[in-house]
Parts: structure tokens; C-alpha cells; sequence
């Protein structure tokens, strides 16, 4: 069952009506805010409390109207990282992970947290909305995702797929540990890892980590995570983003929000606390600034 974070309004205005608004702000700058462009709180008001139903209803009205995407004229109203947020939010699900993925696919310089969003979208996804993501990564791109990953990541990382044997020995690229992790179905896998433990008294995550393996390690890591404890995993990513007292990795902690406010959120939020001892909102309020913040926390579902 999904846990969605999203707080909506007990009353929303109509597509057309919440446009006028978006509008003035778009367009009518006022003597107050004359040198500094949009009022960017009024945008993260209304879409940050607009579901994907709402938040689509918007757009194809938005279009019909003035024959322009409302995704450019935000792009061309905001900046920073808040724009990289909004824009992810206001695309669809799947048009969202293909930009990720070829995001991640397209830097010269790939680190393996840039990398988990494919491990997300493989294996923290329905077989339907792999499929949606794998065709709308064509339209986008004109490429198959499959190709993309091929053409621009080692032959090692493309192995994300006998276990005790191979963690045991440190060779987790060894054919079979990819066999099995590719040619399983979802619950033959959970079914796999749960015998793992029994067997070896070690969650199989806990025996990949501590067996080193480097790059491939962390992404075996992260693939079973994905599936048998997807909530685990984004909290790590949002932990893992957020050491210290600011964000070190804003592009992380943007996508495990924004990714998973409509879906399992409340989860998360429940397991960065276990984690952390510490409220996933507490430590947004205090590690992001500005309207950028206030963004995320409209997500989250917490009070600013």
C-alpha cells in the first residue's frame, strides 16, 4: 500500500483558476519584488499542494490555452535548485525517471550516487512503470535506455545482477550472482534473500556491505535494498545526502523526495527516524534555505 507524504488543500481551485494565479506571478512584477522576478513562494503554494492527477490537469489546460508547455515557462522563471526540483515534479512519473537516468547516463564524471537512480527505477519500480520509463526515454531521447546504459557505463556496473560463495570471496561481478539477480522474478528474489539470512544468519545487504567490492558492491547493495526494502534505501540516499549540517548532495536528496512524495514517503520518513533518531523534517528545515526548502517540505508533508 502507498504511503504518499503530499498534504493537499481540503479545498483546490480549478486547473483554469490556479493558471490565472500562476500567471500573475509569471508575468506581474510587483513594486516590491521589482529586480527580483517571480515570487516564487506563490508556485511553490500551488503545485507543491497538487497531486500528479492535478498537477497533469494543469499542464494540458495550461497547453490548450497558450499553446506553450508550462514545464519552459517555469524553466524559464526559475533557477537553481529549486528549478531542478520543480521541473522533475511537474513532469510525469515516467518522463521524470528517463530525464534522471539520462542525466545520471550523460555526466563525464559518474559517482555511484548519481548512478542509484538506475538501480531505483530497475528494481523500486512496477514492471509497468519500467516499460513507461524504457518508452519514454525514446521519445525523449531517441534512445533506448538499454543502449544508453550500455554505451556509457563499464562493463563491471553493467553486472548488477551461488551468493554466499561470491561474497565470501569477494567476487560479487562472478557470473552467477548476475544470473541469479537478472533471470529472477521480484518475489523469487525476496524469497532468495530471506534464505539467504536463515542460512547464514546475515541480511544479505549487511554481508555485500562488509565485503568491500567498491563500485559493484554498493550497487548490488542498493538493488537488493530496492527490493526488499525500498523506504531503506531512499532514507540512506536522504541520509547519506544530508552529513553534517547542510546538504552535500542536493541532486540526491531532490530526486528521493521529489520521487517518492506520491508514493512512499511516510514510510521513509519512519525509517530515517529508526535510523537517525532524528525526524526527516527536522533535519530539512535545518540543512535547505529559502523557497527551495519550503518546497521540500510541502512534499514531506510537514509544517513550515
Amino acid at each position: 500500500m502507498r504511503m504518499a507524504s503530499l498534504r493537499l488543500l481540503d479545498s483546490i481551485p480549478s486547473p483554469a483558476q490556479d493558471i490565472q494565479i500562476l500567471l500573475v506571478t509569471f508575468f506581474l512584477v510587483l513594486w516590491i519584488w521589482v529586480g527580483r522576478g517571480v515570487d516564487e513562494k506563490v508556485i511553490v503554494w500551488i503545485l507543491g499542494h497538487r497531486n500528479g492527477i492535478q498537477r497533469k490537469q494543469i499542464k494540458d489546460t495550461y497547453q490548450q490555452l497558450y499553446k506553450e508547455s508550462i514545464i519552459h515557462r517555469l524553466q524559464s522563471k526559475l533557477s537553481g535548485v529549486l528549478k531542478t526540483a520543480m521541473i522533475l515534479w511537474m513532469n510525469e512519473a515516467p518522463e521524470r525517471d528517463a530525464i534522471l537516468a539520462n542525466n545520471a547516463l550523460k555526466r563525464k564524471r559518474k559517482k555511484i550516487n548519481q548512478l542509484q537512480v538506475l538501480v531505483e527505477i530497475a528494481c523500486a519500480s512496477s514492471p509497468d512503470h519500467l516499460m513507461a520509463v524504457r518508452q519514454a526515454y525514446y521519445s525523449l531521447y531517441e534512445c533506448s535506455l538499454e543502449e544508453d546504459i550500455t554505451s556509457n557505463i563499464s562493463t563491471s556496473l553493467q553486472k548488477v545482477a551461488k551468493l554466499h560463495e561470491a561474497i565470501e570471496k569477494n567476487q560479487l561481478d562472478h557470473d552467477d550472482v548476475v544470473w541469479i539477480l537478472t533471470t529472477r522474478n521480484f518475489f523469487q528474489l525476496k524469497a532468495t534473500f530471506v534464505c539467504y539470512k536463515q542460512s547464514y544468519e546475515v541480511a544479505i545487504d549487511q554481508a555485500i556491505n562488509s565485503s568491500g567490492n567498491g563500485d559493484l558492491g554498493s550497487i548490488l547493495r542498493g538493488v537488493i535494498l530496492c527490493i526488499v526494502s525500498p523506504e531503506k534505501h531512499f532514507a540512506e540516499v536522504i541520509r547519506a545526502s544530508t552529513v553534517g549540517y547542510w546538504t552535500k548532495d542536493e541532486d540526491s536528496l531532490t530526486r528521493a523526495i521529489v520521487t517518492q512524495a506520491e508514493i512512499d514517503m511516510t514510510k521513509i520518513k519512519g525509517e530515517y527516524f529508526k535510523m537517525n533518531n532524528t525526524s526527516l523534517d527536522d533535519v530539512v528545515r535545518r540543512d535547505a534555505s529559502g523557497v527551495y526548502k519550503s518546497f521540500l517540505m510541502a512534499l514531506i508533508g510537514a509544517k513550515i
